[in-house]
């Protein structure tokens, strides 16, 4: 029996479960790497604005931390389970140790539907999740950062809710500040940077020229609207976008500028435009380039894999194919480059761990400095699982996740267990 379940938490033990067995893992160390070191569930009660007293569930998993403190975002949505939090803490740790990080994983969250809450009451759920999770974090233990729900505005609570506590400023409690609060500059744009840089990089390789290409994004929040901006200045045609509202299709390609102002303004695509509406259902599957997932979990099944008319597959979102997509996507390798979510979206925590470092040496870099250094490791990542996929004729996935299982099995095993 374990407390953990539910797809999102299975699909991440299958995904390990094909590593362990590519790696020959002893069965005996499978459970040590793969089952969380801690996690943690609390009530968080707060005053609603009719002065009613309501109580939401809140959940922080850490992986582990064998090589440094957890790191991981904290989401606020309806759908929040520990299943869930567990597998995303998962997918962190893989990530933190394919890009060489110091961090084991570590995600958090909270079960409520912000667009059904107040300002002030968000601010108070914000707080007192903070204050309940005292006990468990710190900058040397875990690190958070946002997530879908969450933003700068929310990070800033946890910092100075941590600091009050501690009786002194301590920045380096989350990333994903403000930059007047500590923040760094260029994290906002961090992961979608990424997420375009990478496709931009296997256009090249592909041969593929830039200015005729085409690009679907599936998912308009922080990492979608980021990665269609970028896109869009590399010269690109992004031809679809969608949310959790609709879709919009132009095959002369969107105004990505102004469809980013509108949603910034009104939080979503609605309202754009009437002509340009098209079937959400549909925008997986559409012919493009590029197709970036950038939404949420599962969603690109193995139907949806049989049909994906893209040439690169750039995965924005942590979990979007299934195991069974996978499947299929071996398959089609010579036609579809995949771009695995723990390589492709990992722009975000390397910025957050330039985040962290900046605050802890109160040493602040420009923001030129920050996206070299992040294309840098990036591109040290990408050739790694490249070359480790042809060696031994694997995924890309397998290849960046067989790297980021073994970096953390050897760390176990050189320290050992205690006592």
């Amino acid at each position: 029996m374990s407390v953990y379940s539910g797809p999102v938490f299975d699909m991440a033990a299958q995904q390990f479960g094909v590593i362990a067995d590519y790696l020959a893992i002893p069965f005996d160390e499978r459970d040590r790497l793969l089952l969380p070191k801690r996690a943690i569930t609390v009530s968080c009660p707060i005053h609603r604005d009719d002065g009613s007293v309501a109580v939401f569930e809140g959940y922080r998993v850490q992986h582990h931390l064998t090589l440094g403190p957890t790191k991981g975002g904290t989401r606020f949505a309806p759908s929040v389970d520990i299943g869930e939090i567990a597998a995303l803490a998962i997918w962190m740790s893989w990530k933190c140790a394919l890009v060489g990080l110091p961090y084991g994983g570590a995600k958090g969250g909270i079960r409520v539907d912000p667009a059904l809450i107040s300002r002030r009451e968000l601010e108070g759920l914000s707080r007192r999740y903070m204050q309940e999770m005292i006990p468990f974090v710190g900058p040397h233990t875990d690190v958070m950062a946002p997530d879908m729900g969450t933003n700068e505005q929310v990070m800033a609570w946890f910092m100075d809710t941590y600091s009050m506590y501690q009786g002194q400023t301590i920045t380096e409690i989350v990333t994903g500040k403000p930059v007047s609060s500590g923040g760094t500059l260029g994290r906002r744009e961090a992961t979608g940077r990424g997420v375009a840089y990478l496709a931009r990089r296997v256009l090249n390789h592909l041969a593929i020229d830039l200015a005729g290409a085409t690009a679907v994004v599936q998912g308009f929040g922080n990492v979608g609207s980021y990665a269609a901006l970028e896109l869009h200045n590399f010269g690109l045609k992004v031809i679809g976008v969608n949310d959790h509202t609709g879709a919009l299709y132009d095959g002369a390609g969107l105004d990505i500028p102004a469809l980013a102002r509108h949603a910034a303004i009104h939080g979503s695509i609605a309202g754009y435009s009437s002509e340009l509406q098209y079937d959400p259902a549909e925008v997986l599957t559409l012919r493009c380039d590029v197709l970036v997932p950038a939404a949420l979990e599962r969603v690109i099944d193995e139907n949806i894999a049989e049909n994906l008319r893209c040439r690169v597959l750039a995965e924005g979102a942590n979990g979007p194919t299934t195991p069974a997509a996978d499947r299929v996507l071996d398959q089609r390798q010579d036609e579809i480059f995949v771009i695995p979510d723990i390589l492709c979206n990992s722009g975000g925590v390397v910025v957050s761990y330039f985040e962290w470092v900046q605050d802890l040496q109160q040493l602040f870099w420009e923001e030129e400095e920050v996206t070299r250094r992040e294309y840098q490791i990036l591109d040290r990542a990408f050739d790694l699982m490249v070359k480790r996929a042809r060696q031994d004729g694997v995924s890309h996935r397998t290849a960046a996740m067989a790297i980021g299982v073994e970096k953390v099995r050897a760390a176990k095993l050189t320290r050992g267990l205690f006592p």
